[in-house]
């Protein structure tokens, strides 16, 4: 009996001890780690607004086995955008939270197991010149378990040599896409701009349910081109040319855009679960991009050069036709996409 009491004693004060440390260790944390990128905060941005950009550079799979992600809620590069994992060693759902381009990004952090715990990743971009400083932390409550586990294990000794790998990672990524990119602009061709009448078009497709992130449009046209033509095949309709991008509007300050990923038809198609546009007839200005879409941006600012000159204005929507592309040719260097822009005269 003496031995049981001595025993309870001994536990009951072990208790009492985890309760006063639960009580008075800290209730809230934040670990964070910082890097210098030798490029521009665009960049940065680019590959960590998105889930799929997160991915390319988290450290986290040469951390756990069997790794497996599923996306859901949003389009990924959108607010509301959950990627939800399982591992061997864990489970949880990352969501993107807040998207402030150029400048932050906010996620909310659900773990399911080896523990619950909601907690917040957040992501700080400072401009400095031809480069840009990016803080990565995360930061949360702790509960009464989490406190006590705190006076024994240094939240920030566990979790800053992950953020110090995926920011390592992060700069190594995005400073060689850079550099590739810059390389690409000086080597870029003269491009042809022409102009003439364009005939009315009739297109189907999907289109953008809001503002789409300009990070997004890649994933927007993988999830949405096998979705238009499977609707097309059920109608039995026949496009009438090659895959099209519609694009409504391009807004360079918030790096948004709302566009249609469609395929022309024959005037008065209707096609089930498709969105239905005409292009009116009228004044065009295009240039044929030749090769892949790292070109694209140089394309489209020598049409917007030469509207400019030619003492005209953009007239409605942006079309780009990939006549051959990454869906049909293997071979970017045979990749062929038309780039047109309806136009009016300058008021």
């Amino acid at each position: 009996m003496r031995a049981l009491k001595t025993i309870l004693i001994i536990l009951g004060a072990v208790v009492g001890i985890l309760v006063i440390l639960g009580l008075f260790a800290d209730k809230n944390f934040r670990v964070e780690r910082s890097t210098v990128i030798n490029a521009p905060a665009a960049a940065v941005y680019a590959n960590m607004s998105n889930l799929a950009g997160m991915d390319k550079w988290g450290p986290w799979k040469e951390m756990e086995h069997n790794m497996t992600a599923q996306l859901s809620g949003s389009a990924d590069g959108q607010v509301g955008a959950i990627s939800h994992w399982k591992s061997d060693e864990s489970e949880g759902e990352q969501e993107l939270a807040e998207l402030v381009p150029n400048e932050k990004v906010r996620t909310k952090l659900r773990f399911i197991s080896p523990w619950e715990a909601n907690n917040e990743g957040t992501f700080d971009l400072t401009a400095m010149g031809d480069s840009t400083k990016v803080t990565w932390g995360m930061q949360g409550e702790n509960n009464f378990i989490g406190r006590v586990m705190s006076v024994f294990m240094n939240m920030d000794k566990m979790v800053g040599p992950m953020f110090d790998k995926g920011l390592s990672n992060l700069k190594g990524i995005t400073e060689k896409e850079h550099a590739a990119a810059m390389e690409m602009a000086k080597a870029a061709p003269a491009f042809e701009v022409m102009n003439g009448d364009r005939p009315a078009g009739t297109y189907v497709g999907i289109k953008s349910s809001d503002k789409l992130p300009w990070s997004g449009i890649s994933a927007f046209y993988m999830d949405n081109t096998p979705k238009v033509f499977e609707a097309l095949g059920k109608a039995n309709v026949k496009p009438t040319g090659p895959l099209c991008g519609l694009y409504y509007d391009w807004n360079e300050k918030d790096m948004t855009t709302s566009m249609m990923v469609c395929v022309p038809v024959a005037d008065g198609t209707k096609v089930t679960g498709l969105t239905g546009d005409v292009v009116p007839a009228g004044k065009a200005y295009w240039t044929v991009l030749k090769g892949g879409y790292g070109g694209m941006m140089a394309a489209h600012e020598a049409l917007g050069a030469k509207i400019a000159a030619d003492n005209m204005e953009h007239a409605g929507a942006v079309l780009e036709e990939y006549v051959a592309g990454q869906g049909t040719e293997p071979d970017s260097t045979k990749w062929i996409t038309n780039i047109i822009y309806t136009v009016k005269p300058k008021s």
